[in-house]
């Protein structure tokens, strides 16, 4: 054999399994080494910060049926990607690789994946667990046809050089700023795990090894999930996640009452809580344990993207195939009037398809308005215009205007309830169909739903293929729970993943929310630019208590799931717990707290 045809062999061989003979020579590595640290080196490790769900989820697996319920932010944030974005400036921030570049072809980016990098069990993370994670995304095995499609579409190819460097490649040119938010995804651990047709059974509540600074200790199913800090975990003296993930535990209680819940913190079993609620800011935080000082309250405005919070009409469902039926649901539901009374002014009525991401929201939509008159108008367009002796409108067969709304979290009753009594005037019945968190969710994805009121986590920039293109219509377990089958919004979708050139990317993004208006699937309620909680005094927060991209105070893991990485900033002080436990035996009181920090609030 010559010494060509043996390269040749070789070059053939090593591309069968993977490998890649040589890497490009002139690519440039990048680190980002430079950017400000956003904890506190203040913060003291130890303890145990409990907090909890509403319900306990129906599996522990990342992919396949019931994986993307409530608890996956938990499982996902356990799984580091390669890259993630600094909170504060927005550019690349080492996680699991340490060093990356980017191809000349516009598709491709390289990375080297950091020495220490190792999962939880000991083993080290190479390129090897993204071939198979690739593998297995693609594969019949985890019954998850969104993963499937994505990863078979959108990532075209990994390629191993040796055992700490890879690269990815996309479907399509992109820019870099688009590479990065698309293609550093989390591996899976491929030495523990076998994939085989009963996979999804077999593992339903499969604990695996972990990424990240948290490992799932302990299951108790029903009542609680434990994650406890992996020994000796191999990222803590790396820049960006030195003085974070400070407790040593991290208790997850099921408590299926929100109320309950609160009963739970007041008593101190719980460490935090969410207050973006108005009434628990102003009216339910008015006890002891806050105006003694014991628990203190923080409100930090943030920039985070805000999700598309609303009402999702099912287009399959028999009434709401009816555009006109859709669009008079939109004038009939009176939102300013729950914003002032029930949410006191604190929250801002949402527009379009979420907002604040820059120039793909499209600025120049406006929510229609509560207008009884026009809901009536378009409702009689799709006949239904003989009011019953309910006041509820009727078609010509009998048979009565009424939406049955599914949502899934008990505190929402109340503003529901005054949508569906101010609906009456415009001729439209509501029932509401309150369901527990992962029950609900499972049923929204069978798309068994008339209407769900929900939100999507936002993103640094939308993602619109799994929500509205047709390929994910019509079938269980994909993320177009409203089933819309639409050419044009199809091919606005299909341009938007092509589209190289970001300035017209915005673009494409304003007209598909364009055509979403159009369509009238999606009733748009309100967005939140902030968060508020409250946390017994011993849970201490940096000067600053979040960054620009904190959703949350007390989160305990990193974030990067959501594309930043953000969280495990809190901790907790021995010291301040026990004096505080003193105070409250001894019948002390400290000053109360209330924090505003405006340092990252957008102008109005």
């Amino acid at each position: 054999m010559t010494a060509n045809r043996l390269v040749a062999a070789l070059a053939l061989c090593w591309a069968s399994l993977g490998w890649s003979a040589t890497l490009p020579p002139d690519l440039v590595w990048e680190n980002n080494d430079t950017d400000a640290t956003f904890a506190d080196p203040a913060a003291m490790p130890g303890g145990v910060f409990t907090t909890f769900m509403t319900s306990f989820p129906l599996t522990l697996r990342n992919y396949g049926p019931d994986a993307n319920g409530g608890f996956s932010a938990f499982l996902r944030d356990g799984r580091l990607p390669l890259l993630a974005s600094h909170p504060i400036s927005g550019k690349p921030m080492p996680m699991i690789a340490n060093q990356w570049a980017f191809g000349g072809d516009n598709k491709t980016m390289y990375f080297r994946i950091n020495p220490k990098a190792t999962w939880s069990d000991g083993e080290p993370i190479t390129a090897d667990d993204f071939l198979f994670t690739l593998k297995m995304l693609r594969g019949k095995e985890i019954s998850d046809p969104w993963y499937n499609n994505y990863y078979s579409t959108q990532i075209a190819d990994v390629t191993k050089y040796d055992d700490r460097t890879l690269s990815i490649t996309s479907g399509t040119e992109k820019s870099r700023a688009d590479l990065l938010d698309s293609l550093p995804f989390s591996p899976e651990p491929s030495h523990a795990i076998t994939l085989s047709p009963d996979w999804v059974k077999k593992t339903n509540w499969t604990v695996l090894p972990v990424s990240g600074a948290y490992r799932i200790s302990e299951l108790k199913k029903g009542k609680s999930i434990t994650f406890s800090k992996v020994k000796n975990w191999w990222g803590q003296d790396e820049r960006y996640f030195q003085h974070r993930f400070n407790v040593d535990q991290v208790r997850v209680l099921v408590l299926r009452d929100i109320n309950i819940a609160w009963q739970h913190f007041l008593r101190g079993d719980i460490d935090s809580f969410g207050m973006v609620i108005p009434a628990w800011w102003h009216d339910k935080s008015k006890t002891a344990e806050f105006e003694k000082g014991y628990i203190e309250r923080t409100w930090l405005y943030n920039q985070t993207p805000q999700p598309p919070m609303g009402l999702y009409l099912n287009n399959d469902d028999p009434l709401l195939t009816d555009v006109h039926v859709r669009t008079g649901i939109q004038y009939s539901l009176n939102f300013d009037k729950m914003l002032n009374q029930l949410l006191r002014g604190d929250y801002q009525r949402l527009n379009s398809y979420g907002s604040g991401q820059g120039p793909f929201t499209n600025t120049d939509l406006k929510a229609r308005p509560f207008d009884p008159k026009k809901a009536r108008e378009e409702f009689a367009k799709a006949g239904f215009d003989k009011p019953g002796p309910d006041g509820i409108l009727r078609n010509a067969a009998g048979t009565p205007l009424v939406l049955t709304v599914t949502y899934t979290t008990g505190e929402h009753t109340q503003r529901l309830t005054l949508l569906r009594e101010e609906a009456k005037k415009a001729g439209l019945g509501i029932e509401l169909n309150l369901m527990d968190a992962s029950a609900g969710f499972k049923a929204m994805r069978e798309k068994k739903h008339q209407s769900a009121w929900m939100a999507w986590s936002g993103s640094r920039y939308p993602a619109y293929w799994e929500f509205f293109h047709k390929v994910n219509a019509h079938q269980s377990q994909t993320n177009n729970i409203m089933n819309i089958d639409d050419e044009a919004m199809t091919a606005l979708v299909e341009r938007y993943d092509k589209e190289f050139d970001f300035t017209k990317k915005a673009e494409i993004s304003r007209q598909i929310q364009a055509r979403l208006y159009e369509l009238a699937s999606f009733v748009p309620a309100y967005q939140v630019p902030y968060t508020r909680e409250g946390a017994w005094r011993w849970v201490r927060l940096p000067k600053v208590p979040g960054t620009p991209q904190s959703d949350s105070l007390y989160w305990p893991f990193d974030g990067a799931s959501s594309g930043y990485s953000y969280g495990g900033l809190f901790w907790i002080d021995p010291k301040v717990k026990q004096e505080t436990r003193a105070a409250i035996k001894a019948g002390h009181a400290f000053a109360p707290v209330t924090r505003v920090d405006e340092t990252y609030r957008l102008a109005q």
